[in-house]
């Protein structure tokens, strides 16, 4: 297995002049899977349970959805369908924006472990499996592919979703950001238009947040895109993961257990990662909850999510998502995720106890009673034991003999 820091894929951000140029001339983009001696592709895979699935009651939650009959499509470097958890996984119409495929050639691996994440089968020999077990996976192929122009760019991005609405996907998965937190009008446009289909897009909020400082990132900011950063075992943001006002939620995303190309899994770190974790809880809610809008699902993964706090903050959003919680509450959600209400005052008609800090003064006066009627009593005690011992003594006193002589 590989244990190295991802960097997500980029998407370079298309020139002024839309010609969709790449932003660095014969850039590459570093995706941080193949390039490691510790993971190999076609090999074995993990047994134990990832850490990532632990921390939730799975039996629990497959009893409630497991994404059948909801396609989630994947906007990456394509899903190598050959894995033995993806075999079963495809849905049709994919396609291949880099190459001629159909989006199932994957020769850098980050598709094949985002897909894995969302809805990777269970298999003997292994405790991994995907959140949605059941879900449908649509390949959309953006970026890497062979050679300078295989590499991709906010164009390709932006086709990819435009072909993904088209087929129908209820989500989007994005598990890339734009190089240099680029904007463009193809990309927001593309995104707009998704959003407005019905899709719920789930984007990555990156990987560049060490230093702490705030930041948008797109296509994460863009309006109705539910981004997702990446949180630890604690709970906490990874200390990677960009912090921004645009931030919606955390997921899982330190050791993530997922599929590679061929067969067998690896581990790596990132919000690339985190986002399918997400994405596969939406299509836990949209199996269950057919009527529900994306709105409607996004709000109820973010207001059952745990949080230190009542509301929003720009390092975890709304929280880290809590699946089990997200799934039992049957309550109707609305559109956009409300901070936790105050805790009221019950009104039962029974007057509380005050609360004291210390003892009360009735209780004051009682501990004084019994230090005086205490004392008192070993008082007598005391002058009446006396009186016995000082009358024994005389006693003694009267009736020995006297001595004579000196003892020899």
């Amino acid at each position: 297995m590989c244990l190295v820091p991802i960097t997500p894929a980029h998407a370079d951000a298309v020139s002024s002049d839309g010609s969709g140029t790449s932003g660095k001339s014969g850039r590459t983009t570093d995706f941080g899977l193949s390039a490691s001696s510790e993971c190999v592709f076609g090999g074995k895979v993990i047994p134990s349970t990832p850490w990532s699935l632990q921390r939730i009651l799975l039996d629990q939650l497959r009893e409630q959805a497991t994404g059948k009959g909801v396609t989630v499509a994947v906007i990456d470097t394509g899903v190598d369908d050959s894995n033995p958890q993806l075999r079963g996984a495809m849905a049709s119409g994919g396609d291949d924006l880099v190459g001629s495929g159909d989006g199932t050639q994957d020769i850098e691996g980050h598709g094949t472990r985002v897909a894995g994440i969302i809805a990777a089968r269970p298999i003997n020999g292994t405790g991994f499996e995907g959140i949605a077990p059941e879900a449908k996976i649509l390949s959309y192929r953006y970026t890497g592919g062979e050679g300078e122009e295989g590499q991709g760019n906010s164009r390709t991005m932006s086709r990819a979703i435009n072909a993904a609405v088209a087929k129908g996907a209820e989500i989007i998965n994005i598990s890339s950001d734009t190089a240099n937190r680029q904007d463009n009008t193809e990309l927001r446009n593309a995104v707009a238009a998704a959003v407005d289909s019905g899709a719920l897009v789930i984007a990555a909020a990156g990987n560049d947040g060490a230093d702490g400082k705030l930041a948008d990132t797109y296509p994460a900011s863009y309006e109705g895109v539910l981004a997702v950063a990446a949180s630890d075992r604690n709970d906490e943001r990874a200390f990677f993961s960009q912090a921004g006002d645009f931030v919606d939620v955390a997921a899982p995303g330190v050791g993530m257990v997922s599929t590679v190309p061929e067969s067998g899994q690896c581990t790596a770190d990132g919000t690339s990662f985190a986002a399918p974790y997400v994405a596969g809880v939406a299509a836990l809610l949209k199996d269950k909850h057919e009527d529900w809008s994306a709105s409607q699902i996004a709000t109820r993964i973010q207001e059952t999510a745990q949080r230190p706090g009542s509301g929003h903050n720009p390092f975890i959003g709304w929280g880290v998502v809590d699946p089990v919680a997200a799934l039992s509450d049957d309550s109707t959600p609305g559109n956009s995720p409300q901070p936790d209400p105050p805790r009221a005052i019950r009104s039962s008609g029974v007057v509380p106890m005050a609360v004291t800090m210390g003892e009360s003064e009735a209780e004051k006066d009682r501990r004084v009673a019994i230090y005086v009627l205490g004392t008192g009593l070993v008082l007598a005690l005391v002058v009446a034991g006396s009186g016995v011992a000082v009358r024994d003594w005389r006693s003694k006193r009267v009736g020995r003999p006297r001595r004579t002589g000196r003892l020899s």
